[in-house]
């Protein structure tokens, strides 16, 4: 029948291994050295390097005295972890150099309750070691991900969000200009950074992060989270406008209209995620002289000037749509900059038109040449009519007379 010890210690070692998420090795060895410590703090020799080992069929644990065997010739640096050679080899006749001899140790009538209070501080102390190094590695292969949080509090300018198993934080560095943030408030955050803190793991988070875009329409559209459609850059000013250039990986696919959606339906969805944030999606184009008027979008540019060497892109609009291409505050020029990694210089084109001079004719000067023209018109027509010619020449006289 199995040791009831055994069973009672095994669940109480579930339990602690469920709710901290360590494995079990690592609390074994906790306790094991815990007990070592205990013992030899209370019962051992100065010459003595006790160790703990749970035995799984009687449900204690065992120790023993434990010590490195070196070459007789060589320097013992530490009488307690080391042996001669000549020693160990009358323990133990086949005992090699660098092997251990393994000595067991009688366990003292009240190290039970010795032990287990001088040993709680210490498996408290290993077991949240443990866990906040468990906690490291989850979250420090996690950087980079969008994580749901629910905000826990806020102290100064920080806000603490609770993103399941650990706390982040977001410094007022990571937070979106047009946003508030209040208890309870539910949220998605990205993981930016992961260290270590003397309390556990140190997570960073963001919500200003440009990857938030990529990833929000991975969520959103499947063309991108498939591949076929690529966001391959995006330059963003957190709480008030984002331009990003799309691709796509197969010709019959729209990018633009992949994202927008019917209705602006994903692109709305990554907004309203975003609090508001505007959204440019532009076509991305290897040839800066197609991808620079894009991303100047929404205003129309006639013409882009390069200039290879330095990088530098004079770009000329139409007077009424300098505004628009500059932005507010430079928004726009600024962010298709950072686009494209030009420098775009933006000015208007004025056309000029060349008018010609037409001589000014007064008026009845103007009436007279008419009825002139007129007249001769209609004696060109009364040559060939005998009856109209007389009329004519009659209606002249009538003229003449006035005159």
């Amino acid at each position: 029948m199995e040791n009831f010890i055994t069973k009672e210690f095994e669940a109480a070692i579930n339990q602690i291994c469920d709710e901290k998420g360590i494995s079990r090795e690592v609390v074994f060895e906790t306790v094991e050295s815990a007990l070592a410590a205990a013992y030899r703090k209370d019962y051992g020799k100065p010459d003595e390097n006790p160790r703990a080992k749970y035995n799984k069929k009687t449900g204690n644990f065992d120790l023993f005295d434990v010590k490195e065997v070196v070459a007789d010739d060589a320097e013992i640096k530490d009488t307690r972890k080391q042996i001669s050679l000549a020693e160990a080899k009358k323990k133990k006749k086949k005992i090699k150099v660098g092997e251990e001899i393994i000595t067991p140790l009688q366990t003292p009538g009240d190290y039970g309750r010795v032990a287990a209070q001088t040993a709680k501080q210490v498996i408290i102390q290993r077991i949240r070691e443990a866990e906040r190094d468990a906690l490291f590695n989850a979250f420090k292969n996690r950087r980079g991900e969008l994580a749901n949080g629910v905000v826990q509090r806020i102290e100064g300018n920080t806000v603490f969000v609770d993103i399941g198993q650990a706390t982040g934080f977001l410094p007022p560095s990571e937070q979106a200009r047009n946003e508030r943030y209040q208890a309870n408030q539910r949220l998605k955050v990205y993981i930016m950074e992961v260290r270590e803190g003397a309390k556990g793991p140190e997570i960073i988070l963001s919500r200003t992060h440009p990857e938030i875009i990529k990833i929000l329409f991975g969520l959103e559209v499947p063309e991108v989270n498939s591949g076929s459609v690529e966001i391959r850059v995006v330059a963003r000013e957190a709480g008030f406008r984002t331009k990003i250039a799309v691709a796509s990986l197969d010709p019959e696919v729209d990018p633009i209209g992949a994202c927008v959606g019917q209705r602006g339906s994903r692109v709305q969805a990554v907004i309203n995620e975003i609090n508001g944030e505007k959204i440019d999606i532009i076509e991305w184009n290897k040839d800066p002289s197609r991808f620079i008027p894009n991303a100047l979008g929404p205003a129309k540019v006639l013409k882009v000037k390069l200039n290879a060497k330095e990088k530098v892109a004079t770009v000329f609009v139409a007077p009424d749509q300098l505004s628009l291409a500059i932005g507010k505050e430079g928004q726009n020029v600024r962010l298709a900059a950072r686009l494209t990694e030009w420098k775009i210089d933006v000015k208007a084109m004025e056309k000029v038109e060349e008018k010609k001079e037409m001589p000014v004719k007064p008026v009845q000067a103007e009436k007279a040449e008419q009825e002139k023209k007129i007249a001769v018109a209609k004696e060109i027509a009364a040559e060939a009519n005998p009856e109209k010619k007389k009329g004519i020449a009659k209606e002249k006289k009538k003229k003449e007379k006035k005159g």
